[in-house]
């Protein structure tokens, strides 16, 4: 992949400490599946706490950091702005509608082609290059996370247009992905991250509120997971991406999306008493070194 370039709107920290941060990010959205698996709502009106509660900690943050960067100017500057919120509430509806629609491992899988959506975009409208060795480490965590879900067979299961509507999904984030990349030359995290949120809960809102019985969570631990998810999922994990992607090419960000299952299988096991057999950690290791390779190219 081509090498990241100088960002126009902050100081340019190490790219060891940017690639941390996308890492601490994929985690941070490694434990959505088990947020939403735990809501007591509904998974559109999950989706809306997701970016409405997140908005909180971003929009503090946003009045404590008065220094940032430049505003938007123009019309067209604000439709950037809401952009990536309206792609990532498109994603969000189409992942929550997915798993309903066919087995949750034909979801997952299929959602996590995003990175080889966000490469080949890539390459065709922004003319990103891409190394072979890129496409190996690409290639080898793809099928890390086919293993990590149980190998070929985990599609067997699925419906044919629920795992259509999971493409879909991946396609919508891999948007978002290059919406947000291309942003970061121009605006810093926060801003982008607070009004592409803001964007999203206004899409997202109207599905909840029409298509789920109900919208607010009936318990204090319904609160807290849906709190949990946004201020873990959203306002740590995906700022942290946000942060990263002004230093580091968006094709190689996406890549660590596929932590995201290695993420949930270990939540999964800590928290719900899902053992973790020796496919899974195979298929782990084989995610892990992949991206290692990826990042070589």
């Amino acid at each position: 992949m081509s090498q990241a370039a100088a960002p126009s709107v902050e100081t340019a920290p190490s790219q060891r400490f940017a690639l941390t941060a996308l890492i601490l990010g994929g985690a941070a959205i490694g434990g959505s599946p088990i947020f939403v698996r735990l809501s007591e709502v509904g998974p559109m009106a999950t989706a809306f706490w997701r970016v409405a509660l997140a908005l909180i900690p971003i929009f503090i943050f946003s009045l404590i950091k008065k220094d940032s960067g430049p505003k938007p100017e123009k019309l067209s500057d604000y439709a950037m702005l809401i952009l990536p919120g309206v792609i990532l509430a498109a994603d969000l509806a189409a992942w929550h509608l997915s798993i309903t629609m066919t087995s949750v491992a034909n979801a997952t899988l299929l959602a996590n082609l995003a990175p080889v959506f966000v490469t080949v975009i890539g390459f065709i409208f922004f003319r990103a290059p891409v190394s072979r060795i890129f496409v190996m480490g690409l290639a080898l965590a793809l099928v890390g996370v086919i293993v990590l879900k149980g190998g070929p067979s985990a599609f067997g299961n699925g419906d044919l247009r629920g795992d259509g509507v999971a493409i879909i999904a991946a396609v919508f984030y891999a948007g978002y992905i290059l919406a947000i990349g291309q942003l970061r030359s121009r605006f810093d995290t926060i801003r982008i991250m607070l009004w592409s949120t803001a964007s999203a809960a206004v899409c997202v809102f109207p599905l909840g509120f029409f298509f789920e019985p109900q919208m607010l969570p009936p318990t204090a631990y319904g609160w807290a997971i849906v709190f949990g998810l946004a201020f873990v999922s959203h306002a740590s994990g995906q700022v942290a991406i946000a942060f990263a992607l002004a230093y580091l090419p968006a094709a190689f960000s996406s890549l660590t999306l596929l932590l995201q299952p290695v993420v949930a299988a270990i939540l999964a096991w800590v928290l719900l008493n899902e053992a973790i057999g020796p496919m899974q950690a195979l298929g782990g290791l084989v995610v892990l070194a992949g991206i290692m390779i990826a990042r070589r190219g």
